[in-house]
């Protein structure tokens, strides 16, 4: 069997792409920097584009200053973050302490006669759920120093590594937005010229449908975040704006957001009411929420958009958290709409082919 010299030139190509794959995945820790921030300048890309058509007299505004005016507003929406998020745990922590013996000595004495009805003596032991709360929250300045310096230590390359990310990611950024229509042309040059039509077509639908999504998560994460604040305000928590604004900030993380979130009003509740039903308050609202964000808004709001039905969300959060862990859920439903675009075409080559049309 003899070869055409196109042929040959393919497979020699094809084994290069292997070879390069196999790389690419050997590769993976040193990448994540380069990946992360190449994730972020296909988000900010858009913003860097519009701020690029803003005129300052004559002039337009420079790409490189309009890619620094688009990191320094991720930097401020992350910082915002923080900032929501601190003053909840340094205010509450400490209360916490003092709250939950008391909390769990009411619950008792509301559950103990239902409990020796049935003949069941329970007693807990306030003083010491106490003390374990103090062991464990109340950490001191020292201690923190002293388990600060002992995971240096310890994990003195994985601390490196962390902080060479840290600076390392913000600096790629600011280079992919700054050249990042040359990247694209420079790829779109590299495609065979053969498939250059049909890759372009697949790009351009590709990024439709991400576009789609992430308008429609954002969404959801305005709606959201106006739900909890407000429900939560309606209830009488004094943290309802925090809480209500993070629970539907994080909600981009599908079940993590919403349990950090669940956490914080538990806290909350404990703190600020007496009686149990502040935790049914709770219970109430955010089972509302769970049920109104899962049934409705992500099904209809994201995964319409990206052509998935519900159950298709709901199995590609749980298959990429299997084979990916936390990051794999963090990236299921825009992966999963890459998927599909890539599924769709071969479909239709599929009941094209021979194999399907031969009778």
């Amino acid at each position: 069997m003899t070869f055409t010299k196109e042929q040959f030139q393919t497979a020699i190509w094809f084994l290069l792409g292997v070879a390069l794959v196999v790389l690419l995945i050997a590769l993976g820790p040193v990448l994540m920097p380069f990946i992360t921030a190449a994730i972020l300048a296909y988000m900010l890309n858009p913003l860097v584009d519009r701020l690029c058509r803003f005129k300052i007299g004559q002039r337009a505004l420079p790409r490189p200053v309009s890619a620094m005016i688009a990191m320094i507003g991720l930097l401020c929406c992350i910082l915002a973050l923080v900032l929501i998020v601190l003053p909840v745990a340094q205010n509450e922590i400490p209360l916490l302490q003092e709250q939950i013996p008391k909390f769990l000595d009411q619950l008792h004495g509301m559950l103990q006669p239902t409990l020796l009805e049935y003949n069941i003596h329970l007693q807990l032991d306030s003083a010491g759920i106490k003390q374990m709360l103090s062991q464990h929250l109340a950490a001191s300045g020292q201690q923190i120093a002293a388990s600060a310096l002992s995971s240096i230590k310890v994990g003195g390359t994985a601390v490196l590594g962390l902080i060479a990310n840290a600076l390392l990611i913000p600096m790629v950024l600011y280079y992919l937005l700054i050249d990042w229509h040359a990247i694209l042309r420079r790829l779109h040059h590299f495609i065979p010229r053969r498939w250059v039509d049909k890759t372009t077509a697949l790009a351009e639908e590709t990024d439709n449908l991400l576009a789609q999504y992430l308008r429609g998560q954002l969404l959801v994460m305005f709606i959201l975040a106006v739900y909890y604040s407000t429900a939560l305000a309606l209830a009488g928590f004094s943290v309802a704006l925090p809480v209500g604004i993070l629970t539907g900030l994080l909600v981009f993380i599908p079940y993590i957001g919403f349990g950090f979130g669940l956490c914080l009003a538990i806290i909350g509740a404990v703190l600020q009411f007496d009686a149990l039903h502040g935790l049914l308050l709770v219970a109430i609202i955010y089972s509302i929420g769970q049920v109104v964000e899962g049934f409705y808004l992500t099904p209809r709001l994201v995964g319409k958009r990206i052509g998935l039905p519900p159950l298709a969300v709901i199995f590609a959060l749980l298959a990429f958290g299997q084979l990916f862990g936390f990051i794999g859920v963090l990236l299921a439903l825009p992966a999963s709409a890459i998927t599909s675009v890539g599924l769709k075409h071969l479909r239709s080559l599929y009941y094209k082919s021979r194999f399907y049309t031969a009778t």
